[in-house]
Parts: C-alpha cells; structure tokens; sequence
C-alpha cells in the first residue's frame, strides 16, 4: 500500500514548485500536537524572513526519524535525489576536508527539507559564495545552572554597549530554549580564525564589566552559576540554529528575533511554531535591517592585540578539532592538578 502523502504548492522565485510530503499527518512535537504538515506550513509562510536570515548560506540539517522526543542527526551533504533546485556549493571543514554541503535558496528547498525530516537548521556564518569569509559576527550566551533567562538578558543588554564601542551595530534573538544570539554584521573580509578572535576579545570585555555575572571558561567545572559566553561557536563548521529555525523542544520554540527594547520583557517560550506567524504580520522582522550596514572587526582585533600583549592569548577549541597553535593544554584544570603527569585524552 502507497504511504500517505500530499502535495504542497510553493509558490516561489521561480514560480511554483508541487513538493511531494510524505507521512504529513505524522506528529511531530507529540505535546504541542503539530505534525509534519504543520511544519512544512510554518516553513511556507514564515519563508521570506527565514529565508533572509538562512538562505544562500551553507547549512547543516538537524534531522529526526520520529518526533523530538527521539534521536536526530546532522546532514551537511546534500543527500542523493535532492531536486535539482536544491543548491550545494564546497565548503572546508576544520579538517582540512572538502565537501559539498547543502544551501537553501527558495521555500520549496526549505519545504523538501522538511520531507527530508528536518526540524533544527543551522546556517553558517559565511555565504554560500565566500565560505571562508564570515559576514556575520554571532556569540552565543549561554545559561549556566544557577542562572535565569534575566540573567542572559542583562548579559546581551551590556554587550550590545561593547560592540557598540567597538563599531558594530548588534541584533538579538532568542535561541530557542534559555539562551541569546547576538549577531553583528561585518564585512567579509576576514577568515574563520580571526573573526573568532574578534569574538573573544568582546567576551573578554564583557568578562571584565561583569566578572561575577559572565565568564569565558571553557571548562563546565570552572564556569559556576555565570552566563558562558561561547566564543567557540564563532569557528569554521560551528552553527546555531537559524533566525525562525524551530526546535526540538516539547513545545515547538522558534528561535525568534526580537528587538532591543522589547528584550526586557521577552518570554522566550511564547514564541512558537504556532505563534510566531501572527507576531510576524503584526510587528514584522526585527532582523530586516540585519545586513543592511556591515560593520569592520578592526576595533576588536585591537581589544584582541591589546590581551596578548598583556599575556592574553588563545583560548581553549572544541575537542574534535585539531591542535591550534597557542591554544592550552586540552585537560581539565581538576585533573590537571592531580600531578605533572596528567595528560589530556
């Protein structure tokens, strides 16, 4: 017996496309009752600011094969049988490797996803025609135990004056669950490696004004009840979820823009699958203007030169990319401790 499947009309740039959803009944977020279908809808009209923040950019597809409450995994590579108005373009990754990986361009790319099961998109920071060079500055503020969603908020409000100082306009969005994305468009003409530099000279900064509310500490046992600021998602192949990308979480959040003056009285979870539609036609995108001025890293790299030559250098990179010059020893400081003999594994 055939399974069960509709076809979607998704009117587009290039007209409209008919894509195929199978199993559009299925329930995808059991607790909020939404399925598939109500997925592949959300996608269709929430495409123009979806796609304006995500489209024409490299993007890892977080995928499930049940609902949320089961395992997922990540697809970059564009899978056999993709249509062919699905683009990919090369891209290398901290291993030195190459590949294809997939780029969204109009909603019925968007749509086939979600026949493909994808439920989280992760965007990189670079477009799809200059991969090595970042246009976006992003620092994920991320809560520790102990810590509140006020927290998080008094953290971005204090690093929007830092980045401010520093000569870049910022924009604000919830994650998705507890924490913040602050992004800052520049120009691209800096590599991976030194936009994350830029990133943790703001930290650093950010560390300094507020030293018992904010920390740059790689290691968990090292953070306490303070707001982490992960530099480490400024690297090359390091993705957060996209502006208006859903998640997988039981109540269907949306990763939401937001404006600075409404940050106070954000409540991350209103924002929904179900919701952010009609925020949408009311308020519209806070993140129109996102790109609409790039601004330069120069001023951080010089908060950057300023820490090193005050004994300030690299820190700690995730554990499955290769040894960085300068970076410390890859050991937790507990362990380190134990004796000279401690190795990291």
């Amino acid at each position: 017996m055939a399974s069960e499947a509709t076809i979607l009309d998704v009117d587009g740039p290039h007209g409209v496309r008919r894509v195929r959803l199978s199993s559009p009944s299925r329930v995808v977020w059991p607790r909020a009752g939404l399925t598939k279908l109500d997925l592949a809808r959300y996608l269709i009209e929430v495409a123009p600011f979806f796609l304006r923040a995500n489209g024409g950019r490299p993007v890892s597809l977080e995928r499930f094969g049940g609902t949320v409450e089961g395992d997922s995994f990540f697809s970059k590579n564009p899978p056999r049988g993709a249509p062919d108005y699905v683009r990919s373009e090369p891209v290398t990754y901290p291993s030195g490797r190459s590949h294809p990986q997939v780029v969204l361009d109009e909603p019925a790319a968007a749509v086939w996803a979600v026949q493909m099961n994808t439920i989280v998109f992760h965007p990189w920071a670079s477009r799809a025609e200059q991969p090595d060079l970042p246009d976006e500055l992003r620092i994920d503020l991320d809560p520790q135990p102990g810590t509140t969603f006020t927290d998080v908020v008094a953290a971005a409000l204090a690093l929007r004056t830092v980045l401010r100082e520093a000569g870049l306009e910022s924009f604000v969005k919830t994650s998705g669950n507890r924490g913040l994305h602050v992004f800052a468009a520049v120009e691209p003409v800096h590599e991976f490696l030194t936009v994350r530099r830029a990133v943790i000279a703001a930290a650093r900064e950010l560390e300094r004004r507020m030293p018992e509310q904010v920390t740059t500490a790689w290691w968990k046992e090292e953070r306490g009840a303070r707001i982490f600021v992960d530099y480490n998602q400024a690297n090359r192949d390091r993705t957060m979820a996209g502006a208006y990308s859903p998640r997988a979480l039981p109540h269907a959040p949306v990763s939401c823009p937001v404006t600075w003056d409404e940050l106070t009285g954000v409540d991350p979870a209103a924002f929904t699958v179900a919701t952010v539609l009609e925020r949408l036609r009311s308020t519209g995108d806070p993140w129109e203007q996102l790109h609409a001025a790039p601004g330069r890293i120069d001023g951080l790299l010089e908060w950057w030169e300023r820490d090193v030559a005050a004994g300030l250098g690299e820190l700690s990179f995730p554990p499955d990319f290769p040894k960085m010059p300068g970076e410390p020893p890859r050991v937790q400081p507990s362990r380190a401790r134990k004796g000279d003999g401690a190795q990291a594994e």
